[in-house]
Protein backbone atom coordinates (compact mmCIF):
# COMPACT_ATOMS: atom_id res chain seq x y z
CA UNK A 1 0.00 0.00 0.00
CA UNK A 2 1.34 3.36 -0.62
CA UNK A 3 -0.01 6.45 0.36
CA UNK A 4 1.30 10.07 0.50
CA UNK A 5 -0.85 12.35 2.30
CA UNK A 6 -0.39 16.08 3.16
CA UNK A 7 -1.96 18.98 4.50
CA UNK A 8 -1.63 21.00 1.47
CA UNK A 9 -0.67 19.53 -1.80
CA UNK A 10 2.83 18.22 -1.73
CA UNK A 11 4.20 19.52 1.49
CA UNK A 12 7.39 20.57 1.40
CA UNK A 13 8.07 16.76 -0.20
CA UNK A 14 7.10 16.47 -4.00
CA UNK A 15 10.61 14.38 -4.73
CA UNK A 16 9.20 11.61 -2.12
CA UNK A 17 5.36 12.38 -3.82
CA UNK A 18 7.33 11.82 -7.49
CA UNK A 19 8.98 8.52 -6.27
CA UNK A 20 6.54 7.24 -5.17
CA UNK A 21 4.04 7.95 -8.28
CA UNK A 22 6.91 6.40 -10.45
CA UNK A 23 7.71 9.75 -12.21
CA UNK A 24 5.58 11.83 -14.27
CA UNK A 25 2.61 9.25 -15.37
CA UNK A 26 -1.17 9.75 -15.98
CA UNK A 27 -3.08 10.15 -12.63
CA UNK A 28 -6.59 10.37 -11.76
CA UNK A 29 -8.36 13.13 -10.12
CA UNK A 30 -11.19 13.12 -7.61
CA UNK A 31 -12.40 16.79 -6.91
CA UNK A 32 -15.46 16.16 -5.40
CA UNK A 33 -14.65 17.24 -1.76
CA UNK A 34 -15.85 20.43 -4.10
CA UNK A 35 -19.20 19.31 -4.86
CA UNK A 36 -21.30 21.42 -2.34
CA UNK A 37 -19.35 24.43 -4.21
CA UNK A 38 -20.61 24.53 -7.54
CA UNK A 39 -19.63 28.19 -8.69
CA UNK A 40 -16.02 27.29 -7.42
CA UNK A 41 -16.49 23.80 -8.34
CA UNK A 42 -14.52 23.98 -11.45
CA UNK A 43 -12.13 26.41 -10.78
CA UNK A 44 -11.17 23.93 -8.02
CA UNK A 45 -10.43 21.29 -10.44
CA UNK A 46 -8.64 23.93 -12.66
CA UNK A 47 -6.22 24.36 -9.56
CA UNK A 48 -5.46 20.47 -9.34
CA UNK A 49 -4.95 19.93 -13.56
CA UNK A 50 -2.56 22.95 -13.48
CA UNK A 51 0.12 22.22 -11.09
CA UNK A 52 0.21 18.32 -11.55
CA UNK A 53 0.77 19.38 -15.10
CA UNK A 54 3.52 21.15 -14.94
CA UNK A 55 5.34 18.92 -12.89
CA UNK A 56 5.17 16.57 -15.99
CA UNK A 57 1.81 13.98 -15.22
CA UNK A 58 -1.17 13.45 -17.46
CA UNK A 59 -3.91 14.60 -14.91
CA UNK A 60 -7.53 13.46 -15.92
CA UNK A 61 -10.77 14.08 -13.68
CA UNK A 62 -12.61 11.08 -12.07
CA UNK A 63 -15.88 12.91 -10.82
CA UNK A 64 -17.17 9.94 -8.18
CA UNK A 65 -20.64 11.72 -9.46
CA UNK A 66 -20.89 9.87 -12.36
CA UNK A 67 -20.09 6.26 -10.98
CA UNK A 68 -22.94 6.73 -8.23
CA UNK A 69 -24.14 3.01 -7.48
CA UNK A 70 -21.94 1.36 -10.33
CA UNK A 71 -18.82 0.46 -8.14
CA UNK A 72 -18.00 -2.20 -10.57
CA UNK A 73 -16.97 0.69 -13.76
CA UNK A 74 -15.54 2.82 -10.65
CA UNK A 75 -12.88 0.25 -10.09
CA UNK A 76 -12.24 -0.45 -13.67
CA UNK A 77 -11.60 3.04 -14.17
CA UNK A 78 -9.24 3.46 -11.12
CA UNK A 79 -7.23 0.40 -12.30
CA UNK A 80 -6.09 2.15 -15.24
CA UNK A 81 -4.52 4.59 -13.78
CA UNK A 82 -0.94 4.36 -11.61
CA UNK A 83 -1.75 6.81 -8.98
CA UNK A 84 -4.71 9.48 -7.85
CA UNK A 85 -4.62 12.57 -6.48
CA UNK A 86 -7.52 13.34 -4.18
CA UNK A 87 -7.48 16.89 -3.21
CA UNK A 88 -8.80 18.80 -0.19
CA UNK A 89 -12.57 20.39 0.46
CA UNK A 90 -14.76 19.19 2.52
CA UNK A 91 -14.43 16.03 3.90
CA UNK A 92 -18.17 15.31 4.83
CA UNK A 93 -18.89 15.73 1.08
CA UNK A 94 -16.43 13.37 0.01
CA UNK A 95 -17.13 10.67 2.31
CA UNK A 96 -20.06 10.76 1.20
CA UNK A 97 -19.75 10.46 -2.56
CA UNK A 98 -16.88 7.52 -1.92
CA UNK A 99 -19.94 6.43 -0.27
CA UNK A 100 -22.35 6.53 -3.03
CA UNK A 101 -19.90 5.30 -5.67
CA UNK A 102 -18.57 2.49 -4.04
CA UNK A 103 -15.01 4.09 -3.86
CA UNK A 104 -15.12 3.29 -0.05
CA UNK A 105 -14.55 -0.13 -0.80
CA UNK A 106 -13.13 -0.30 -3.91
CA UNK A 107 -9.86 2.32 -3.15
CA UNK A 108 -9.15 -0.09 -0.12
CA UNK A 109 -9.16 -2.96 -2.40
CA UNK A 110 -7.43 -1.54 -5.25
CA UNK A 111 -4.60 -0.34 -2.40
CA UNK A 112 -4.59 -3.52 -0.79
CA UNK A 113 -3.40 -4.75 -4.21
CA UNK A 114 -0.76 -1.77 -4.59
CA UNK A 115 -2.70 -1.07 -7.87
CA UNK A 116 -1.79 2.86 -7.73
CA UNK A 117 -0.76 5.37 -5.28
CA UNK A 118 -3.29 7.24 -3.39
CA UNK A 119 -2.33 11.26 -2.95
CA UNK A 120 -4.39 13.10 -0.71
CA UNK A 121 -4.20 16.17 0.91
CA UNK A 122 -6.57 18.07 3.24
CA UNK A 123 -10.12 16.25 2.91
CA UNK A 124 -8.44 13.80 0.95
CA UNK A 125 -6.07 12.64 3.69
CA UNK A 126 -8.33 13.35 6.52
CA UNK A 127 -10.55 10.71 4.82
CA UNK A 128 -8.24 8.02 5.42
CA UNK A 129 -8.41 7.96 9.31
CA UNK A 130 -10.37 5.68 11.67
CA UNK A 131 -13.36 8.27 11.98
CA UNK A 132 -14.22 12.17 11.03
CA UNK A 133 -14.71 13.14 14.25
CA UNK A 134 -13.85 17.02 15.38
CA UNK A 135 -13.34 17.72 11.65
CA UNK A 136 -16.87 19.44 11.90
CA UNK A 137 -14.74 22.37 13.34
CA UNK A 138 -13.37 23.32 9.93
CA UNK A 139 -16.10 21.21 7.83
CA UNK A 140 -19.65 21.86 7.57
CA UNK A 141 -21.75 18.29 7.62
CA UNK A 142 -24.67 19.95 6.86
CA UNK A 143 -23.61 20.85 2.94
CA UNK A 144 -23.32 16.64 2.82
CA UNK A 145 -27.25 16.51 2.47
CA UNK A 146 -27.95 19.36 -0.41
CA UNK A 147 -24.90 18.13 -2.17
CA UNK A 148 -25.19 13.98 -2.02
CA UNK A 149 -28.98 13.54 -1.18
CA UNK A 150 -27.56 11.05 2.34
CA UNK A 151 -26.79 12.09 5.49
CA UNK A 152 -23.00 12.58 6.88
CA UNK A 153 -20.78 9.62 7.48
CA UNK A 154 -18.88 9.80 10.00
CA UNK A 155 -16.43 6.93 10.10
CA UNK A 156 -13.12 7.04 8.31
CA UNK A 157 -11.73 4.67 5.37
CA UNK A 158 -9.70 3.21 8.21
CA UNK A 159 -6.66 3.11 5.82
CA UNK A 160 -4.83 5.14 8.51
CA UNK A 161 -4.75 4.04 12.56
CA UNK A 162 -5.05 7.37 13.59
CA UNK A 163 -7.27 11.03 12.35
CA UNK A 164 -5.11 13.32 10.39
CA UNK A 165 -5.55 16.62 11.65
CA UNK A 166 -4.39 19.47 8.59
CA UNK A 167 -3.13 23.15 8.13
CA UNK A 168 -1.35 23.61 11.68
CA UNK A 169 -0.09 27.32 11.90
CA UNK A 170 -1.71 27.98 8.25
CA UNK A 171 -2.81 30.85 6.74
CA UNK A 172 -5.52 28.91 4.59
CA UNK A 173 -6.67 27.93 8.46
CA UNK A 174 -7.12 31.74 9.70
CA UNK A 175 -9.35 30.68 12.99
CA UNK A 176 -6.94 28.23 13.78
CA UNK A 177 -9.49 25.39 13.99
CA UNK A 178 -6.78 22.50 13.21
CA UNK A 179 -4.39 24.26 15.88
CA UNK A 180 -7.61 23.70 18.56
CA UNK A 181 -8.57 20.45 17.26
CA UNK A 182 -4.97 18.84 17.36
CA UNK A 183 -5.36 20.63 21.22
CA UNK A 184 -8.16 18.52 22.32
CA UNK A 185 -6.91 15.30 21.04
CA UNK A 186 -3.84 16.13 22.94
CA UNK A 187 -5.93 16.56 25.86
CA UNK A 188 -7.98 13.78 25.26
CA UNK A 189 -4.96 11.04 24.70
CA UNK A 190 -6.05 10.43 21.31
CA UNK A 191 -3.02 9.56 18.52
CA UNK A 192 -3.33 11.19 16.06
CA UNK A 193 -1.00 13.13 12.68
CA UNK A 194 -0.92 16.83 13.19
CA UNK A 195 0.14 18.62 9.83
CA UNK A 196 1.37 21.85 8.92
CA UNK A 197 1.62 22.57 5.35
CA UNK A 198 4.51 21.77 4.70
CA UNK A 199 4.38 18.14 6.38
CA UNK A 200 3.38 14.71 4.78
CA UNK A 201 2.62 11.12 6.32
CA UNK A 202 3.74 8.48 3.82
CA UNK A 203 3.10 5.12 3.94
CA UNK A 204 4.79 2.28 1.33
CA UNK A 205 4.34 -1.35 2.33
CA UNK A 206 4.28 -1.91 5.57
CA UNK A 207 6.72 1.48 6.88
CA UNK A 208 4.61 4.81 7.82
CA UNK A 209 6.68 7.48 8.04
CA UNK A 210 5.89 11.57 9.18
CA UNK A 211 8.38 13.87 6.65
CA UNK A 212 8.32 17.10 8.43
CA UNK A 213 8.68 20.57 6.94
Amino acid sequence: MRLFLASYRFGAHYEVFAELAGGPRPIAVIANACDAWPDSRAAAVTSELVPLRKHGFIPQEVDLRDYTGRPGELRRTLAGFPAVWVRGGNTFVLRAQFARSGADRVVPELLAADAFLYAGYSAGACLLGPHLRGLETSDDPGEVAPACGIEPIWEGLGLIDRPIVPHLDSPTDPEGTGNALAARFRADGTPHWALTDADVVVRDGAETRLYTG
